[in-house]
């Protein structure tokens, strides 16, 4: 399916037409998947004071606290060398006491990257000894450098951020547990946040305590901590604004410097075609996506697709226009009761919110 437009009663000009995300293939050096491990742009900002806690859950005003003492703990903590701990510090070789890692567990929208990414921030290290990605970027990253120069590439690191540690697949969860036990012996701490597993639905989130059992000889490192509340992209805001017309969106993103426009159709058979470790790549000086013809998603592959692609556009803040069906009827009440179902809701949420940032492209 083609992904050109014409403006309805104009001639489009090459200089001023929008950009296809189909027509971009983009290769991602390992190198930069390196460089490229610190908070998204989103949370470039984002700081401990800068949390809004809700009034009626003080969990969230708690974890503020632990995970600052947390962070604060991290001010002396290591140096890696010939495979064993060291530590600096007044004269004191022994590590600190207690779990050197926080497992922040609670449901989709509380600000758990919010809070995670503050850790990064808040912890008394150069960037270059931080490091911050999703489950899915550390497994791309161990696909790209091999799993033992992923170990001597972390474990001079004095803090790892994991955010959405993926746990519906026992070969990737096996795989990073073994990354992380690694780097926990090289004095590395760590922190992560988590998906939900197919069967463990429940609030919508993966307890805390099957997060430990599933990393098994890890669970001593980490100490849970719960953060309660709603998704807060809901919280007091105005609904979604519906979707717009075809013509709307492709005037706006013929008006819009740097916007992109693509058949949704035809976006999705090319996330197909690229590795989803290459999509934030993908949208590398996109102002904002427009999407034409927006219908329900066809199968879960193509699901699990769009679900990173809109956490990378989330994470950049891209707005998305879109014309067709509106974003919280993508995904059938098969996969919405499916095990990915956590997934499929955050996608819904971050596209909602994206979708109210890029209602003012199109003239009123």
């Amino acid at each position: 399916m083609s992904s050109s437009h014409a403006v309805p009663g104009s001639s489009p000009i090459a200089e001023t037409a929008p950009l296809s995300l189909c027509a971009r293939e983009p290769h991602v050096p390992a190198d930069r998947l390196v460089a490229e491990m610190v908070p998204p742009p989103r949370f470039d900002s984002v700081r401990f004071d800068t949390y809004v806690p809700d009034p009626d859950q003080p969990s969230q005003t708690e974890a503020v606290r632990v995970l600052s003492d947390f962070a604060a703990g991290l001010g002396g903590a290591h140096a890696s060398g010939s495979g064993k701990r060291k530590w600096f510090g007044r004269k004191a070789a022994a590590a600190p006491s207690g779990p050197r890692g926080v497992y922040l567990d609670g449901g989709y929208g509380v600000g758990k990257t919010h809070l995670l990414a503050s850790l990064w921030h808040a912890t008394p290290a150069a960037p270059s000894l931080k490091a911050f990605g999703t489950f899915v970027e550390l497994t791309n990253l161990v696909g790209a450098l091999g799993f033992q120069q992923t170990v001597r590439t972390l474990s001079g690191h004095r803090l790892l951020c994991i955010d959405e540690f993926e746990l519906d697949d026992p070969g990737d969860t096996v795989l990073v547990s073994s990354l992380l036990s690694r780097l926990v012996e090289e004095g590395v701490a760590l922190a992560a946040t988590s998906n939900t597993l197919p069967g463990k639905l429940g609030e919508g989130r993966f307890a805390a305590a099957d997060f430990l059992r599933e990393i098994q000889g890890l669970s001593a490192h980490f100490r849970p901590l719960r953060i309660d509340g709603e998704d807060y992209r809901h919280r007091g805001l105005p609904e979604a604004p519906p979707p717009f017309s075809d013509e709307q969106v492709t005037k706006a993103a013929y008006a819009t410097p740097g916007a992109s426009l693509d058949d949704f159709p035809a976006l999705l058979d090319h996330l197909a075609r690229v590795h989803p470790s290459r999509y934030g790549a993908l949208t590398d000086g996109v102002r904002a996506v427009c999407l034409t013809e927006v219908r329900p998603v066809p199968d879960q592959s193509t699901a699990l697709r769009l679900v990173v692609l809109a956490d990378r556009l989330y994470d950049r803040e891209v707005p998305v226009l879109a014309a067709g069906l509106p974003f919280d009827r993508l995904f059938s009440e098969e996969m919405l009761n499916g095990g990915y179902r956590k997934k499929y809701f955050r996608a819904i949420s971050r596209l909602t919110a994206l979708a109210r940032d890029a209602k003012g492209l199109v003239a009123q």
